[in-house]
């Protein structure tokens, strides 16, 4: 279970009204975030999603109400050191261009007068956290990276002073599609590392519906529609604004509340590095598969061969197949169609939280199950229900048995 960093954040009776509006930008929201949790904030443009984002860290500064953050009134703080205390990324990434990532890193650490021997672990740490290898990146300027590697910097920085509160604002949209994919599930495994309480500004209702532990759905004037958790905006919108705001998009975006864990997957033959292929071959054809996935000591999948491949060597090699197509148990459904989609024989590897092996994943099965999972019944199951299968375990736990892998 991961252990909670974060802190609480309430917005009490809290309104923003720009001079020279007729209308508040934000009228009286009131609203408690938990500790540990992420929180989407959703809705049209002009709803007062990044206002009220930015008065959190009071980047600006509430009309009337309070802000409290663990539990403290932080409006009549020092904003810089209310700010030191609150990681903070923006969709560009906000990094100094002209400093090397480990100097932007290092950035806020600096300010709070850490030592540079606890900057630098710090910075390692981070880097690593990210999937950025330190010692290829610390050196490096920003213009010298992608749009999605800068963005994993700018996470890091955030992250730098171990602050209880990350804030991020739209923090994806800058960068394609598949860099948007890896980039939310980096997030969602950061999270589960730190606990840290993260606020989301989004448009996306299916990012917000992938991310968010629960989602505030907002209207003009910062008014609260609904706030819940994806399954239950997505299976009972409180309201008609709801209703049309997620519209077309409710189906594809429910996808992002089931995750590959939730479903049936099926079992795989696995075979160890330098194992004779003949006796892995003949568990496969025992099993009625017609593949063996390759995996390394510590479980995680290398090579997927078909049976005739392996017929014609001696001894099971270890050369990694970078077109193999792996998808994570966390995955949602909706990124697992789209990995699925893309492999050749329209299957994939499915791997634990260890990146080992635990069963595998077509798409007819993953079609059947987004099915169900979309019909009206289920939905309402979805809504109420806490319960996790855990399919493939023993299936991949027989394949132990059957030899020395």
């Amino acid at each position: 279970m991961t252990a909670v960093s974060g802190a609480t954040i309430t917005l009490d009776s809290v309104v923003k009204q720009y001079r020279g509006q007729d209308r508040p930008a934000v009228d009286r929201i009131d609203l408690d975030i938990a500790a540990g949790e992420i929180v989407a904030l959703v809705g049209p443009s002009g709803c007062g999603k990044t206002t009220i984002l930015k008065m959190i860290n009071r980047l600006i500064e509430p009309t009337s109400g309070r802000i409290l953050i663990g539990g403290r009134d932080v409006t009549g703080e020092n904003p810089d050191k209310l700010r030191q205390s609150i990681g903070y990324v923006i969709q560009s990434g906000g990094l100094f261009p002209h400093w090397s990532v480990a100097r932007n890193i290092g950035a806020v650490p600096r300010i709070l007068g850490w030592d540079r021997t606890r900057i630098t672990e710090r910075t390692e740490y981070l880097l690593k956290l990210v999937g950025l290898d330190p010692g290829t990146f610390a050196d490096r300027l920003p213009r010298d990276m992608s749009g999605g590697q800068q963005q994993r910097v700018g996470v890091a920085r955030a992250l730098a002073a171990d602050p209880p509160v990350l804030l991020m604002d739209e923090p994806f949209g800058a960068v394609d599609p598949i860099t948007r994919i890896r980039l939310q599930d980096s997030l969602i495994e950061i999270q589960r590392e730190l606990g840290k309480t993260v606020v989301v500004v989004t448009h996306d209702i299916a990012e917000a519906t992938k991310l968010g532990d629960r989602v505030l759905v907002l209207s003009e004037g910062g008014h609260v529609e609904q706030y819940a958790t994806p399954a239950q905006i997505l299976a009972a919108p409180a309201t008609p604004f709801v209703t049309e705001f997620i519209g077309s998009g409710a189906t594809l975006a429910y996808l992002t509340v089931r995750r590959v864990s939730d479903i049936e997957y099926s079992e795989v033959v696995t075979a160890r590095i330098g194992e004779r292929a003949q006796r892995a071959v003949e568990r496969a054809r025992a099993a009625g598969q017609d593949r063996v996935v390759v995996i390394d000591e510590q479980r995680r999948p290398r090579a997927w061969p078909d049976l005739a491949t392996l017929a014609r060597t001696q001894d099971i090699e270890g050369a990694p197949d970078p077109r193999l197509p792996v998808v994570e148990r966390s995955a949602t459904l909706h990124d697992a169609l789209d990995t699925v989609l893309g492999a050749p024989d329209g299957i994939a590897v499915v791997v634990d939280e260890d990146a080992a092996v635990a069963g595998a994943l077509d798409l007819t099965t993953l079609v059947r199950a987004i099915r169900t999972e979309l019909s009206d019944e289920n939905r309402g199951e979805t809504a109420d229900s806490g319960t996790e299968p855990t399919p493939g375990a023993d299936a991949v736990a027989a394949d132990e048995s059957a030899g020395p892998v």
